[in-house]
């Protein structure tokens, strides 16, 4: 939109910098995600790679809807071990709908989805060089690396962000800014409802 100062908030990039920041303080981890052992895996290349030993759980989600039962007693762990970060490693949209799902029962600081981070710092999934990352075209490096598992999802994915983000553009550049203050909250089109 215009904006030069914003970069990207990379999900692997934003969880090593947790992971290194908080390593050797107050702030306890706990990581839900990926297949059966990868979480496990990923708190032990915490410990080696970031010195952080504060991951105080992890949980392998199964791969359909969990239960009410399940989404307790899960919850129920997470609290009690006094996680202050769940850590959410699956494909989307599943991990937000997860996030949601846990959000009703939890009392964590952060709930953050990563997506295929956890695999990327346990090298089992190949990582976009920077470049690629900074043109957008990861989803594309990505699906030449997985199109088995990927194509479905790009199919539906790609062209809806596309024509969302021309619906987007198009409903900015109707609204008012002023250079000075930014959005202008006297601007008709902010106070438009759906019956208008």
């Amino acid at each position: 939109k215009g904006e030069k100062k914003i970069d990207r908030c990379y999900g692997p990039d934003f969880f090593e910098l947790v992971m290194k920041e908080t390593a050797g303080g107050p702030v306890n981890h706990y990581f839900c995600g990926g297949k059966e052992g990868v979480a496990k895996d990923l708190a032990k290349v915490c410990a080696q790679k970031f010195n952080n030993h504060n991951v105080v759980g992890t949980h392998c989600p199964p791969f359909r809807p969990m239960t009410y039962k399940e989404t307790v007693a899960l919850c129920g762990e997470i609290d009690r071990l006094g996680t202050n970060i769940l850590w959410i490693g699956i494909s989307t949209p599943k991990q937000e709908k997860l996030a949601y799902q846990l959000s009703k029962y939890l009392n964590v600081d952060f709930i953050i989805t990563v997506g295929a981070a956890f695999d990327f710092h346990l090298g089992s999934v190949k990582q976009a060089p920077k470049f690629v990352q900074r043109s957008g075209l990861e989803w594309f490096f990505r699906l030449c690396i997985e199109p088995k598992r990927l194509w479905k999802r790009y199919i539906n994915t790609v062209p809806l962000f596309i024509y969302y983000n021309f619906i987007n553009f198009f409903n900015f550049k109707k609204m008012a800014f002023d250079d000075e203050v930014g959005l202008n909250l006297d601007h008709p089109k902010l106070y438009e409802t759906k019956e208008d």
